[in-house]
């Protein structure tokens, strides 16, 4: 049934090869948007929890826009509008980059911004769900702000939403395909292209489909052990689903 994979395409290269050419754009997307997003996430989900109502409503705002507008609308927002809305100089040069990166790199701000966005909530609720006495011993230790959430809060929060975050961490590789609307040839485009040469359709996805598996299989060990590593004693994840629930009446609330 993959036999077809062995054969040569005409740019002289095996089917297979096309496949991993396109994992490994992929692995790019989703590692180095994984990383940027990770970042995002702890400083717009600490955001969402200081005191602060202007850093707060500049946090939700984010979150909002960001979580809400699906991925495809924002790959071609990053790809198609934000070169005309940028001074003319730059905007000519981010269009001129040669194939990939010209889109590479929007594909890469997309994933990021928008997985970024899940994740600060998930960092959200991690802070939440940590006892109130947490935050109030620490300052009768003297620490400030900033030293509360790095040296307290933040380590705790991320060890305890190890689980949710695996199902970001998966989605991030399924959100990569997005990209091949913009002419990246990650591994769904490389799979379309092989279906349309040789119309092996289903050798094609096929094996596209136990790459991915792969993957999110791949994830979901690394997660497990994470989990595993850094869970914190005689916690559970009771309390991240209260919150969750709980929630939603509680900013409804005037």
């Amino acid at each position: 049934m993959f036999g077809v994979l062995f054969e040569r395409g005409f740019d002289g290269r095996t089917y297979l090869e096309w496949l991993l050419s396109g994992l490994g754009w992929t692995l790019a997307l989703a590692v180095f948007g994984w990383c940027f997003a990770f970042a995002i996430g702890i400083t717009v989900g600490v955001g969402r929890t200081v005191r602060n109502r202007f850093v707060r409503a500049v946090a939700r705002l984010y979150v909002e826009v960001f979580r809400n507008i699906p991925v495809l609308v924002q790959m071609f927002v990053w790809y198609f509008v934000l070169p005309e809305l940028l001074p003319p100089d730059i905007g000519n040069r981010i269009k001129q980059l040669p194939p990939p990166w010209g889109a590479f790199f929007p594909a890469l701000i997309c994933l990021s911004t928008y997985t970024g966005a899940r994740v600060a909530e998930q960092v959200r609720t991690g802070i939440e769900a940590l006892p109130a006495g947490q935050r109030e011993a620490a300052a009768a230790l003297g620490l400030n702000g900033v030293k509360i959430y790095r040296l307290v809060l933040v380590p705790q929060a991320l060890r305890l939403i190890i689980p949710s975050l695996t199902s970001e961490v998966m989605g991030i590789y399924k959100n990569t395909s997005v990209a091949l609307t913009i002419g990246l040839l990650e591994l769904t485009a490389q799979a379309r292209q092989i279906s349309e040469e040789t119309f092996q359709t289903f050798a094609a996805f096929g094996a596209a489909t136990l790459i991915y598996l792969g993957l999110a299989l791949a994830a979901y060990r690394l997660m497990s052990w994470l989990d595993e590593a850094f869970r914190i004693p005689g916690m559970t994840h009771d309390r991240i689903r209260r919150i969750r629930l709980r929630r939603p009446a509680r900013e409804s609330t005037p």
